[in-house]
């Protein structure tokens, strides 16, 4: 009888410790490989995303690394891959338009990333690399062969949020 209560107390003494266990102390336990693993989030698949009449397409994956909410919440690295296609027959090309807010201090400014794609239904491969980067956001166009997408294209109609840190 001895053998069977000193087992029951076993049993209780870790049934209660794995309940009270916070996350934190679990993740500890589990070890570095599974806190390392857990800096990185799982890739984001976006698109296909069109540009109006479906005359540009754009899609691909989007992978945060090192999210950091301790004063403004950013990722360390957000890394976007994908391909932009034009399908358009005329002189026109496909854009894809990324707005990159990022950290520069206490403050969140943005800029304009773009990848354009001027040859018939076939897809451009990219790949861009941005630091403390707290929102992407995509917009997809069909227009002329030029050096920067125009203020059309950059200013008229809606962003499609990418990523958003939280």
């Amino acid at each position: 009888m001895t053998a069977t209560r000193a087992l029951a107390a076993l049993a209780v003494t870790a049934t209660a410790a794995a309940v009270l266990m916070t996350p934190a102390a679990a993740q500890a336990a589990a070890g570095p490989a599974t806190t390392a693993a857990a800096a990185q989030s799982a890739p984001i698949v976006w698109g296909p995303a069109y540009a109006p009449g479906r005359r540009a397409k754009a899609a691909g994956k989007l992978i945060a690394t090192g999210e950091d909410h301790a004063d403004l919440p950013t990722a360390a690295v957000v890394t976007i891959s994908g391909t932009v296609q034009d399908s358009t027959r005329s002189a026109s090309c496909g854009w894809a338009v990324f707005r990159i807010t990022y950290r520069k201090g206490n403050n969140l400014p943005n800029r304009n990333h773009w990848v354009r794609d001027c040859s018939y239904r076939t897809p451009k491969h990219f790949t861009l690399k941005h630091h403390d980067v707290y929102q992407v956001e995509l917009k997809v166009c069909a227009e002329a062969k030029a050096a920067k997408p125009s203020l059309n294209c950059l200013y008229a109609g809606t962003w499609k949020t990418l990523y958003l840190s939280k």
